[in-house]
C-alpha cells in the first residue's frame, strides 16, 4: 500500500509540473481568435510608362546658320539656360546700311536746321517772306521724323540679333537635338527638345478592370536594377491621381505620381501592381499555426473543447491589426481559433 501511494504523489508531481512551470514563468494562458472574412485587395501587374508632365521646344526666332549648340542629349538645362545661338549674316549688313542712313539724315537735319535759323534772322529783318520760313521748318520736321524712324528701324535689327540666342522655355532634360552646327534654320524650327515639370507614370489596362480603378489607390513600382530574390525595399508606392474618362483602344489609362522617378529615362517602362477589385480571404494571426511532420495545424475550441483541425495556410497578409497568415482551407467564418 505504501509503495502505491508513492507512486500516485510521483505522478501527481509530474502531471502538477507545467501548471508550476507556467506559473513561475508568467506564461498567459490562450486567447480565443474569431474568424472573420478580411477585404484583401486584387493585385495586378502590368507595365507603366515614365512620362514627363511637360515636352517643351526651344525653337528659333530668326532665321540663319547655327553658329554654336552648347547643349547635348541628356544634359539638364534651367530655364533661360542658352541652348544655340543662330547667326544671320545679312542682320550685320542691315545695321551697316542703317548707320549710314542715320549719319547721311542727320547731316541733312543739321544742314536744315542751320538754313532755319539763318532765315529766321533774315525773317526778323523783314529780308525773306513768312512761306519761305514754313517751307524750311516743315523740311526740318521732316528730317526729324525721317531721322526717327531709321533709328527705329536700327532698333529692331538690333533685337533680332539678340534673338539669335536660343534659350530654354523651362528647365528640364535635353531629349533630342535634331540639328547640328552650320545647319541652316528658319523661324520657328526646334533646335532641343526637353522634357520638364517632373516625371509621372501612364498605365494602360484592360477595360474590364475600369470599374475597379479610381483615384487615390495605391500602387507599387518596381525599383530600377531590382535584382531577382534581393533583399529589401525593392519597391516605390505612388499614388493614382488621373483616371482618364476616355477608353482608348480596349484600354483605360491612369496617371500615377511616384516620387523617386527622377533617375528614370523618359519612356522607359517599368513593372507595377495595381489594385483591381477586392477578395474575401480568411486570415488567423501566424502564432495560431502550428507545423508537425510537414502538416499545418490550427486549435479552434468547440462547446467547451479545444479541436485541432489540419489547414492549408496561404500567403501573409498585411492588416492594420499586424500580419495574417491565410487559410485557405480548413476554416470558416465563425470559429474560434486559440491563439497561444
Amino acid at each position: 500500500m505504501r509503495g502505491k501511494f508513492a507512486v500516485r504523489e510521483l505522478l501527481a508531481m509530474i502531471f502538477s509540473l507545467p501548471v508550476l512551470l507556467a506559473l513561475v514563468t508568467g506564461a498567459a494562458p490562450a486567447a480565443d481568435f474569431v474568424v472573420a472574412p478580411l477585404a484583401v485587395p486584387v493585385m495586378k501587374s502590368v507595365f507603366g510608362q515614365v512620362q514627363s508632365r511637360d515636352v517643351l521646344s526651344a525653337r528659333a526666332r530668326i532665321g540663319g546658320t547655327i553658329a554654336e549648340i552648347t547643349v547635348k542629349v541628356g544634359d539638364q538645362v534651367a530655364a533661360g539656360d542658352v541652348v544655340a545661338t543662330v547667326v544671320d549674316p545679312k542682320l550685320a549688313l542691315k545695321l551697316d546700311a542703317l548707320d549710314a542712313r542715320i549719319k547721311a539724315v542727320n547731316a541733312q537735319l543739321d544742314n536744315a536746321t542751320t538754313n532755319l535759323a539763318r532765315a529766321r534772322q533774315l525773317f526778323a529783318q523783314g529780308t525773306i517772306a513768312k512761306s519761305r520760313l514754313d517751307d524750311l521748318q516743315t523740311q526740318v520736321d521732316v528730317l526729324t521724323n525721317d531721322l526717327g524712324a531709321v533709328e527705329a528701324d536700327r532698333t529692331v535689327v538690333v533685337q533680332q540679333s539678340e534673338e539669335g540666342s536660343i534659350e530654354a522655355p523651362a528647365g528640364g532634360r535635353v531629349l533630342s537635338v535634331p540639328l547640328s552646327r552650320g545647319s541652316v534654320i528658319m523661324p520657328g524650327e526646334t533646335v532641343a527638345t526637353m522634357a520638364g515639370g517632373g516625371y509621372f507614370l501612364r498605365l494602360a489596362l484592360p477595360e474590364r478592370h475600369a470599374k475597379g480603378i479610381a483615384g487615390g489607390g495605391e500602387v507599387l513600382v518596381d525599383r530600377r536594377g531590382v535584382i531577382p530574390g534581393q533583399s529589401g525595399d525593392t519597391t516605390l508606392k505612388g499614388t493614382i491621381v488621373t483616371v482618364y474618362p476616355e477608353i482608348v483602344d480596349g484600354r483605360v489609362l491612369a496617371d500615377v505620381e511616384v516620387e523617386g522617378l527622377g533617375d528614370f529615362f523618359v519612356g522607359e517602362r517599368t513593372l507595377v501592381s495595381i489594385a483591381i477589385g477586392a477578395r474575401e480571404a480568411i486570415a488567423v494571426p501566424p502564432a495560431a499555426v502550428v507545423t508537425r511532420h510537414g502538416l499545418d495545424f490550427v486549435t479552434i475550441r468547440q462547446g467547451g473543447e479545444e479541436i485541432e483541425v489540419s489547414v492549408i495556410p496561404g500567403e501573409t497578409l498585411a492588416t492594420p491589426e499586424g500580419p495574417r497568415t491565410e487559410i485557405l482551407t480548413g476554416l470558416r467564418p465563425g470559429d474560434r481559433v486559440v491563439v497561444p
